[in-house]
């Protein structure tokens, strides 16, 4: 089976990190919103299962995907939303349906073009509403302070698609092509009336992404909200991902290698 209900794997890092991010005064998630992934030692990935509150995640609530039949469906053109969710299933385990969440292709294309340890996905009401602005495409094209630089690094940007395999595609060609310019993964990224995904080597670099990225967007919305934004500059920002200090910084605090 692709998918399958192996709570003994589920690792106490991960619950810890679903459940942080899920915590109501945050205002990352509501409901059954969000997921997050780990990549295990030997490939798979453990995620939290469709329907499950991350708030209050337990390790009944993910499941093991392999990441080579969920790629194959991911590349192959003909495959269809039907074709995802038969691969998601788990199957009917203590008298409950577990199933991957339907945003699963997102962790499975990170893995694709990079291993990645951890990778969070949310959707913060502040990131939502500059992500469903007529500002979506452009609003984090500039830096606004500097930790915001050193800690998210250079988001990438993709436009919205239908949550599932539409998705999957879209956001596996952007990722594909922001490697092919940078040589590395973005920290953050941001999906257009959707929310962010934060990829990272740790759990706490995870959540710092997530968090860090949230206070980029309230500083954005206030200063729109008396005028317009005013970023620092590229020329600026280049010169912090050259620093030892400064790289040092984003390792400590972003998790990045």
């Amino acid at each position: 089976m692709t998918t399958q209900w192996l709570p003994d794997l589920v690792g106490d890092e991960l619950v810890a990190l679903t459940r942080s991010l899920g915590e109501p005064a945050k205002d990352l998630v509501i409901l059954a919103e969000g997921n997050v992934s780990e990549r295990l030692p030997d490939g798979r990935l453990v995620i939290k299962t469709s329907g499950a509150n991350m708030a209050t995640s337990v390790p009944e609530e993910f499941v093991v995907v392999d990441v080579d039949p969920l790629t194959e469906l991911l590349l192959a053109g003909s495959t269809s939303q039907a074709d995802v969710t038969a691969a998601l299933d788990a199957g009917d385990h203590g008298g409950a349906r577990r199933r991957a969440s339907i945003e699963t292709l997102i962790h499975v294309a990170v893995q694709h073009i990079q291993p990645s340890r951890f990778v969070a996905h949310t959707h913060p009401t502040p990131i939502v509403s500059l992500l469903a602005s007529v500002h979506a495409a452009t609003a984090f094209e500039e830096w606004v302070y500097s930790d915001e630089a050193v800690v998210i690094g250079r988001p990438l940007f993709v436009p919205y698609a239908e949550p599932g395999i539409a998705l999957g595609r879209l956001f596996l060609e952007r990722l594909r092509g922001y490697v092919d310019e940078h040589d590395e993964l973005p920290s953050l990224v941001l999906l257009g009336n959707h929310g962010l995904v934060a990829i990272a080597a740790t759990a706490q670099g995870a959540e710092a992404i997530t968090l860090m990225a949230v206070k980029g967007a309230r500083v954005r919305l206030g200063a729109l909200s008396v005028g317009g934004v005013a970023g620092l500059g590229s020329d600026v920002v280049a010169k912090y991902f050259q620093r030892e200090d400064m790289v040092e910084r984003r390792r400590q605090l972003s998790g990045t290698p």
